[in-house]
């Protein structure tokens, strides 16, 4: 195990959980559960979703070698999990960046997740079918 400096930003969405290490680096890459970017995120919107946080930020983000584990829900909520933990990551390393990505909506958490099945109905509110006879 290398003894490099790294920061760890942990991001979340539905069931989705995002580990996030940023280990400076001579350039920028983004390997996801030990695949790269394009290859882990097939479709070109998961990728640009991740990638956002990266290209609206006008503080000068370096270059780094962004390493993630996510495990849970399906891919749009993992995508969404990986920019959250690199923008937590990208705040931790430097507090000043926290005033240009808050008003982007980087930091927020999206609080949607499945409403519970409740007894007696189909779904969570999906009553069963009513026949008359």
């Amino acid at each position: 195990m290398s003894k490099e400096r790294y920061v760890e930003g942990i991001g979340r969405r539905k069931t989705a959980t995002a580990r996030v290490r940023l280990t400076p680096a001579k350039e920028t890459t983004i390997t996801i559960n030990d695949k790269p970017l394009a290859e882990y995120f097939q479709n070109e919107a998961f990728e640009q979703n991740v990638l956002s946080v990266l290209g609206a930020e006008e503080a000068g983000v370096g270059d780094y070698r962004i390493t993630v584990k996510v495990t849970g829900s399906g891919l749009s909520a993992q995508s969404d999990a990986v920019r959250l933990g690199i923008a937590r990551a990208l705040v931790k390393e430097k507090e000043e960046r926290r005033s240009i990505l808050k008003p982007l909506g980087f930091l927020k958490r999206d609080p949607r997740s499945v409403e519970r099945k409740k007894f007696g109905l189909r779904k969570a509110r999906r009553r069963p079918q009513w026949s008359k006879r």
